[in-house]
């Protein structure tokens, strides 16, 4: 027996091939051009997010030995300040300011072979806050100046392209300065008294800056006196002045905290003025 096999005729029609043209219908350009813009939506969606996070997020507490950082830090995070000594390391923590709002916040030791370590966490920053202490600011006026200007060097130096995080300067420990009759308000008090004092040191080391002498007290660490920071757009002949400083704005706060424990309920703890901007900016 013959095996049967089918084969087609010769009138009988192939496959069916479809034309080229007939892929780029309407529908399936509508189709291709909406996939497209979904990926550059998600395209531009991510880069957005990574430039928004590069602005830095966290509170970077900077300043001299036993100005307070690590008071302010706890009192910030805890409630309450904890039993502190010098610090030779740096802390870190997070404040909860809602349930949806959190940051970390850095304390670096203020010793002169460590405070450097700040420029490390300047592009996780969205603020510095450089805490001073208020009571002793008049028999310690040189050296703090020198800390700050290698903050207000950091700063303007940073590149084009990366975020520049606010500046704070906390006038702390104002409940141990005496209110005067012309102004009753200790932190009103503490700032003013910080302002002045260190604007006078800065343009000291301005002067000296632009008179090719160095800078008495810099430079003990091995650190270079050609620093600069302290451009302030004045007019020729004015001194330096932090409300005309070319690096931005900085924010004067007066701060305390409690050496006892918490506040009493409806008590002030002392850093209103700084809980009350984090509330805002960070």
């Amino acid at each position: 027996m013959n095996a049967m096999t089918d084969i087609p005729s010769q009138g009988s029609e192939g496959p069916e091939v479809i034309p080229v043209t007939a892929m780029f219908n309407p529908q399936i350009m509508m189709a291709g051009s909406a996939l497209v813009a979904l990926l550059l939506i998600s395209f531009i969606f991510l880069l957005t997010r990574r430039r928004t996070s590069s602005k830095g997020t966290a509170l970077l507490l900077v300043g001299p030995p036993d100005a307070g950082k690590t008071s302010v830090m706890s009192q910030t995070a805890f409630g309450q300040p904890w039993q502190t000594q010098t610090s030779m390391q740096i802390n870190m923590s997070a404040v909860t300011l809602s349930p949806k709002k959190m940051f970390p916040v850095i304390d670096i030791p203020g010793h002169p072979r460590l405070r450097g370590q700040f420029t490390e966490h300047l592009p996780s920053s969205k603020a510095v806050a450089f805490v001073v202490d208020s009571s002793t600011i008049s028999r310690n006026a040189a050296a703090v100046a020198e800390h700050l200007h290698l903050v207000l060097h950091a700063l303007t130096s940073l590149p084009p392209s990366q975020h520049q995080p606010a500046l704070l300067i906390l006038a702390h420990k104002s409940d141990l300065l005496k209110a005067t009759a012309s102004s009753q308000n200790t932190h009103t008090l503490a700032i003013n008294r910080v302002k002045t004092i260190l604007e006078r040191e800065l343009e000291k080391r301005r002067a000296s800056q632009s008179g090719g002498i160095n800078i008495e007290g810099l430079g003990d660490e091995g650190e270079s006196t050609e620093l600069g920071g302290l451009q302030c757009g004045e007019k020729e002949g004015a001194s330096f002045k932090f409300d005309e400083w070319e690096g931005g704005e900085i924010i004067f706060l007066g701060t305390s905290v409690l050496q006892n424990g918490s506040a009493k309920e409806g008590s002030s703890n002392g850093l209103e003025s700084l809980q009350q901007w984090l509330q805002d900016n960070m």
